[in-house]
């Protein structure tokens, strides 16, 4: 699958989201001394793509395919947001969720204006991967693309942060996420299928990344975010 420009656009970290500011749990991962290489780093982002990667991908599928349904039948924003609120059972990872969200839709809506991110702007600080949905139909794109897009960052994101946690050596840590690619695709095809009912969503838990979470928000010294 090839991503046209505006696409790539949506995936770039130099989009001005707020992205930089979160580790995607990497940070508490690197202290409690879970990652420590990029060996370590390489087995993290594996888990964190089946788990919270693939929800996430999978909600930006499903309110990318809402987006581009239009509003004949009036928009289902906030039956979309309490799904993504059940599947973070962690208040650290939902409150990260929803400030990305809110980064990520002042952005969308500069970027590419849609009746779609109008609406779900009403909502009082979507969800990350509802807005990156919107904003991939916004731009044009497919349901496919947005699970692609939101899988591509549940691991470039944490990537990123270990090279300025750890010092590793950058070249080191895209090989390792060159190695991922296979995992990143499989995790994509599986989230753009339609189930149907939002209901039906993939909901795998990742106990380790919401216990992260929590310790992260009382942590006296931390570079990032969440």
């Amino acid at each position: 699958m090839t991503l046209p420009a505006h696409l790539l656009l949506l995936a770039d970290s130099r989009l001005p989201a707020g992205g930089h500011a979160h580790s995607g749990g990497l940070e508490p991962a690197v202290t409690a001394g879970a990652v420590a290489d990029v060996a370590g780093l390489a087995g993290f982002l594996r888990g964190r793509l089946a788990t919270a990667g693939l929800v996430s991908a999978a909600l930006a599928a499903a309110a990318c395919a809402h987006a581009a349904s239009g509003h004949g039948s009036g928009w289902r924003w906030e039956a979309l947001d309490a799904e993504a609120d059940a599947r973070t059972p962690s208040p650290a990872q939902r409150s990260a969720s929803r400030a990305q969200g809110r980064s990520l839709m002042r952005a969308a809506l500069r970027t590419w204006p849609h009746p779609a991110l109008d609406a779900l702007a009403v909502l009082r600080e979507p969800h990350q991967p509802l807005v990156q949905g919107a904003a991939t139909a916004a731009a044009g794109g497919a349901p496919a693309d947005a699970a692609a897009i939101g899988a591509y960052g549940a691991v470039t994101g944490p990537a990123s942060a270990a090279v300025r946690l750890l010092g590793l050596d950058p070249l080191s840590v895209h090989r390792a996420l060159a190695g991922l690619a296979p995992e990143m695709d499989a995790v994509a095809e599986r989230a753009a299928r339609e189930p149907g009912d939002w209901a039906g969503l993939p909901a795998p838990s990742a106990p380790l990344l919401d216990l992260y979470a929590e310790l992260h928000l009382g942590a006296e010294l931390r570079l990032f975010e969440s």
